[in-house]
């Protein structure tokens, strides 16, 4: 047929309809042949089946939550990196396992391996967008097992650290008093009107004191099983509600308040910064040089 040949359509009650082949080319949706797949021996509209060696593509989940935005992805991994592990575990380990010693093969494990792996991870969530189980499963099928050990291992990191939260939680609403409570070892009274520093914690620190009995709420015998101890409870329970509302909300919710808490965040690094160089004019002192040189300095 010529390219400007006319074609007459015949439409029931009404006038016939004349346009050229080349306009009806124009109307046509074009074909995007690199995103098109071949079924073979299905139906036309059915689905291919999973987990028969057809492994879907990823962009077949339409519905899976994205970053809006690089900075909303940068300031989210930030925020699930920047944790306790670096505020409070890494340091004690470093004082604990010979200072400085302890910096050698930490930094030699980290650019060999601690790094490579995060970058991986972070391009195959990219390029697969798919869970740590669904991961492996894209990979290979048979690899889905490593997945499932992750997710294992995730939730007894939670376990550990939500405990160590519910214990901040305490301690925050601890610290509303004046005095603090572990500031001075308490008083007991004696026969009624005698008073006397608790023998106990005076024996060994005020902090000590109230973080073994009144936080923990220890008892004297390892028989003794005492009481519910209804603070930490309700500690553990504040900090495991607020992870189930944030998981409840999903991680376009982490990143949608990051996106619009940016200035909060910046203040508060910037108040983490003063505080850690107003740590830093007191290191003249002789304390602060002793636990420095001790963090810091090989330990031989």
């Amino acid at each position: 047929m010529l390219k400007n040949s006319k074609v007459t359509l015949g439409l029931p009650h009404s006038d016939p309809v004349t346009e050229s082949v080349a306009d009806l080319l124009t109307l046509a949706e074009p074909l995007d042949y690199k995103s098109s797949r071949m079924s073979i021996g299905l139906s036309p509209g059915a689905q291919p089946a999973m987990g028969k060696g057809l492994l879907p593509s990823p962009g077949d989940e339409e519905g899976r939550p994205a970053w809006n935005s690089k900075l909303q992805y940068i300031l989210a991994q930030v925020g699930f990196s920047v944790g306790l592990g670096n505020v409070w575990r890494f340091p004690y380990l470093c004082q604990k396992n010979g200072g400085g010693a302890y910096l050698v093969p930490y930094f030699i494990l980290l650019i060999l391996i601690g790094i490579p792996l995060f970058f991986l991870e972070l391009a195959v969530g990219q390029r697969i967008r798919r869970g740590s189980i669904g991961v492996w499963n894209y990979v290979y099928p048979q690899l889905g097992g490593i997945g499932v050990s992750s997710l294992m291992v995730c939730g007894f990191v939670g376990l550990y650290y939500n405990v160590i939260i519910g214990w901040s939680i305490f301690y925050f609403f601890q610290s509303f008093q004046y005095p603090l409570p572990w500031a001075e070892c308490p008083i007991r009274v004696v026969n009624g009107s005698q008073a006397i520093i608790e023998p106990e914690c005076e024996k060994s620190s005020a902090t000590t004191y109230f973080w073994y009995r009144q936080t923990l709420n220890i008892t004297s015998t390892i028989e003794d099983s005492g009481g519910l101890n209804w603070k930490m409870t309700l500690s553990l329970f504040a900090a495991w509600l607020i992870v189930c509302l944030a998981v409840i909300k999903g991680i376009q919710s982490s990143g949608k308040v990051t996106d619009r808490d940016i200035y909060t965040y910046s203040t508060y690094v910037f108040i983490d910064c003063v505080v850690r160089a107003l740590n830093a004019n007191g290191l003249t002192a002789v304390v602060y040089q002793t636990g420095m040189t001790k963090h810091l300095f090989l330990q031989l």
